[in-house]
């Protein structure tokens, strides 16, 4: 008979998700499934294949501690490598079992007389005592609703939705926006398009990127002595965190960003386009990218920036807000995701029916980026208030999963009927946050990021260091938390 009710239910498939069920299944949580609405694993590796896509953080450190991966063939490992790691490492530790395929999660609401959450699904109802939502910020694409796109008679598509079957050779191309994914894609069309029009709302700080092959003979040292590997992410654990010092102390990475002018101008020599591709504001106030090729391949003759923003389509052109055009053929969008509205917060009910988007109105907060108030036994990964400019998701990710497995198991050992964070407790961190975050970059650069949501409030980044994080957020302390001890027995 198919189970529809288990102790855990993790929703997602990718990298967060997975090490749910990987942890969970290795403190003795059993009783647990992996809903995923897609017919594959992966996430965001599974859904962004676009050219040239890899990873901006060193492979030994965006990897789980427990799983270290000797093989990858890049200092930066590119998307493909990245995702058979993650398939690998979930056959490898037993977890694929408990995927279950194309069941897309519509509505999830928390039942305080049974003290179970509800699920409605494309695949039927479930229900679980406990939920870890595994859904990611870089999940959903955003498209800017510009007028007139819906009219234009090209190809469209977002760098998250590549379209394959579009061949964009001898064809004239708008990419709209130059975040992570732009730096990366637009290199590797410029040779096979006949125009590239690259729209720059905000030129980015584009440092040099320290990759390399990586020989088999170092692959097989790192195979052969897996201390040699401890050492190498230590190392580049070390290096980022020198580098994100400098976030919490925005002095030194304005000298820091003097590697990013000169990379700039040696790479472009035309006065004009350098100044167009020169950042007004203090590097790392935006996300920080690095590529060897990208200012390179914007100085091709076919190639022309628009250093501003988009303000409609119309007739088959993109027209820039400072009264530049492009008739185009096609356009791309590189504009990044839903990172702070995640569709997730509009599926997820307390018990008196109000979504997290309700309790939120457009300024997510959690405590310790884990748990919310009013939303008992849940637990969201790579949440609110724990983004770094600098380090790996994976140390994020593994400290929230030390904390919640921590939580999960004492829930299920001890009977509890339901574990919620105190209201004041999640208020207390959430001031720290904010009082900390306007002496970092992020807050004292003097850009717009995605990092600030629509109510002007930095509802992303953690200003502190990411040791704190480790340490804090990892630790689960009854103490925090309403329980309430009597679970009604089904």
């Amino acid at each position: 008979m198919d189970q529809r009710h288990f102790e855990v239910l993790v929703v997602g498939a990718g990298a967060s998700g997975l090490g749910a069920a990987i942890r969970l299944g290795q403190a003795g949580v059993t009783d647990l499934a992996v809903l995923e609405k897609a017919d594959a694993l992966g996430g965001t590796w599974r859904d962004n294949t676009y050219p040239g896509c890899a990873c901006d953080v060193p492979s030994a450190l965006y990897s789980y501690s427990f799983a270290p991966n000797p093989e990858w063939t890049r200092a930066f490992a590119g998307q493909p490598e990245i995702r058979a790691y993650l398939r690998e490492t979930a056959e490898r530790f037993g977890v694929t079992g408990k995927i279950r395929y194309g069941v897309e999660v519509t509505r999830s609401q928390w039942n305080p007389r049974e003290s179970l959450w509800e699920l409605e699904t494309t695949a039927g109802p479930y229900t679980a005592r406990i939920l870890v939502a595994g859904t990611g910020p870089w999940h959903e694409p955003k498209i800017p609703d510009l007028p007139g796109l819906a009219d234009f008679p090209g190809e469209v598509f977002h760098s998250a939705r590549w379209n394959y079957g579009y061949d964009l050779a001898g064809k004239r191309v708008a990419v709209i926006g130059t975040g992570a994914s732009a730096v990366q894609f637009v290199p590797e069309i410029v040779p096979r398009v006949a125009e590239l029009h690259l729209f720059q709302r905000t030129a980015q700080w584009v440092l040099p990127k320290p990759d390399h092959h990586v020989p088999g003979v170092e692959r097989f040292l790192l195979r052969r002595f897996p201390a040699l590997q401890r050492a190498l992410r230590g190392a580049e654990y070390g290096a980022m965190e020198a580098l994100g010092f400098g976030f919490r102390h925005p002095w030194l990475l304005r000298q820091v960003q003097k590697i990013g002018l000169a990379h700039l101008r040696l790479t472009v020599r035309d006065p004009v386009l350098r100044k167009a591709l020169t950042p007004d504001y203090t590097l790392g106030c935006k996300r920080l990218l690095m590529s060897n090729t990208y200012y390179r391949s914007l100085t091709a003759s076919h190639v022309d920036v628009h250093p501003t923003g988009v303000s409609a389509v119309r007739d088959g052109r993109v027209l820039g807000a400072d009264g530049s055009s492009a008739e185009v053929d096609a356009i791309i969008f590189g504009t990044g995701f839903h990172i702070l509205d995640m569709p997730v917060s509009a599926r997820v009910f307390d018990g008196d029916g109000r979504s997290l988007d309700d309790h939120w109105k457009g300024s997510p907060t959690a405590y310790l980026g884990t748990t919310v108030a009013g939303f008992p036994n849940l637990y969201l990964l790579l949440g609110p208030s724990l983004g770094t400019g600098h380090s790996s998701a994976f140390m994020i990710m593994e400290a929230q999963l030390r904390h919640t497995v921590a939580a999960v198991t004492r829930t299920l050992r001890s009977g509890w009927a339901s574990v919620s964070v105190r209201p004041d407790v999640q208020q207390a961190f959430n001031a720290d946050v904010q009082a900390a975050l306007p002496g970092t970059v992020y807050q004292s650069g003097g850009c717009s990021s995605y990092y600030t949501d629509v109510n002007g409030r930095n509802s992303f980044s953690w200003p502190f260091s990411t040791g704190r994080l480790r340490s804090q957020v990892g630790s689960f302390d009854e103490a925090d938390y309403e329980i309430r001890r009597a679970h009604a027995v089904r």
